[in-house]
């Protein structure tokens, strides 16, 4: 890559947070050989809970908006997790849970918005597999939640 991740990140305006404090009992990522494993992150706009269910009281649009939001705090916690973002290889796979009624059907679509950014990063290296699955609940009633899985090089 001519330019680093970090650099990518500048020009898209992107800054990451830090690594939010877990609401459960679970840690927010496990490194075991190549892969990290990033615990699912739940959609959050100025610093609180995204709050909605797709079908009902949220459009496509909005929540693509808020699949990117998730992706930055998965980069957050994946910087955290590996110090340097120019080591991951791939991005291996992300699973989406989207909060949304039984007719809705554009949980793909929603996330997009996360995919997309993860391409915009990392380039070929962002392309991966992925699950989207429509939930009646998501917690705190969030709107969406991602989880992913990466590939890093040895330090």
């Amino acid at each position: 890559m001519s330019s680093s991740v970090y650099n990518r990140l500048q020009q898209l305006g992107i800054e990451l947070p830090p690594v939010a404090i877990p609401a459960g009992a679970y840690v927010p990522f496990v490194c075991t050989g190549s892969l990290v494993f990033l615990s699912g992150h739940i959609a959050k706009r100025d610093g609180k809970v995204w709050v909605g269910q797709l079908g009902r009281d949220m459009d496509t649009v909005t929540a693509q908006q808020a699949a990117r939001s998730v992706a930055i705090d998965l980069l957050g916690t994946l910087h955290a997790a590996v110090g340097d973002l120019n080591r991951v290889r791939r991005i291996v796979k992300v699973m989406s849970l989207v909060n949304s009624t039984a007719d809705f059907t554009e949980h793909h679509l929603v996330t997009n918005g996360c995919s997309n950014l993860l391409g915009e990063v990392f380039g070929e290296r962002g392309a991966h597999a992925r699950s989207a699955f429509g939930v009646a609940q998501i917690p705190m009633g969030a709107c969406v939640e991602i989880e992913l899985i990466a590939e890093v090089s040895p330090t």
